[in-house]
């Protein structure tokens, strides 16, 4: 089946966003100084404020969560949020792909992107100011703050979706041709959280109200 690009003369773009959540046994490692009970709880606030700010972002159509933890699927469709299941838990570029095509089969119109689960001080106002940069006939991304990741990618249609999340994936991705985005006016965009310092980064910024809630039950709101 070919999927027309979203992008018509004269409209803005609306965008389907995938957002991939790994197994929470595994994620965020580099927390477990922490403790595993507030690294886990710490995982599942990321992806709520994460997936909070994409919702009250006005050209964002659409969010998808790509997980297998059915608890945290059951809690996010309670925010009115779609989850389906990781058929390619071991690939994460894989795992996009399969996410982007239901939101197109969903919606044909839609701009597919994939944005990172770890970005809870993401400001919704920051990342329309990015996507309204976006050309419309070219893939394009952002990258972390670190210089090395990504942490947010789309394309033109299903076919041109083509990410390269993973190791060095900023210059994986610039090494395929996308644009990438100036983010120095939208610094909640490129701050994703994997270490306790991006946690303090993050802070510093303002993160949302599930990753404050949870860092205030633990006595770890001051950084």
């Amino acid at each position: 089946m070919t999927v027309e690009p979203s992008f018509r003369p004269g409209r803005p773009a609306r965008y389907g966003v995938v957002v991939p959540v790994k197994r929470l046994v595994t994620a965020k490692s580099r927390l477990a100084s922490l403790g595993d009970d507030v690294r886990r709880e710490l995982v599942g606030a990321f992806v709520t404020d994460t997936v909070s700010a994409l919702l009250d972002t006005p050209c964002v159509a659409r969010v998808l969560v790509v997980t297998d933890e059915v608890a945290l699927a059951g809690w996010l469709a309670g925010l009115g949020v779609a989850a389906i299941p990781d058929a390619s838990s071991d690939d994460l570029n894989e795992t996009l792909a399969q996410g982007a095509a239901e939101l197109l089969r969903r919606d044909p119109e839609l701009r597919p992107a994939a944005v990172c689960a770890d970005l809870p001080a993401l400001r919704p106002e920051e990342l329309s100011e990015v996507l309204a940069t976006v050309p419309p006939d070219r893939a394009a991304f952002v990258a972390d703050a670190a210089g090395v990741g990504t942490t947010l990618y789309t394309a033109p249609d299903l076919g041109t979706f083509q990410p390269r999340f993973g190791f060095r994936s900023r210059e994986a991705h610039r090494g395929a041709g996308a644009l990438e985005l100036d983010t120095t006016a939208a610094p909640s965009l490129a701050r994703d959280v994997d270490t306790p310092d991006d946690l303090r980064a993050a802070l510093e910024l303002g993160v949302g109200n599930r990753t404050s809630f949870v860092l205030t039950a633990v006595g770890l709101d001051r950084g």
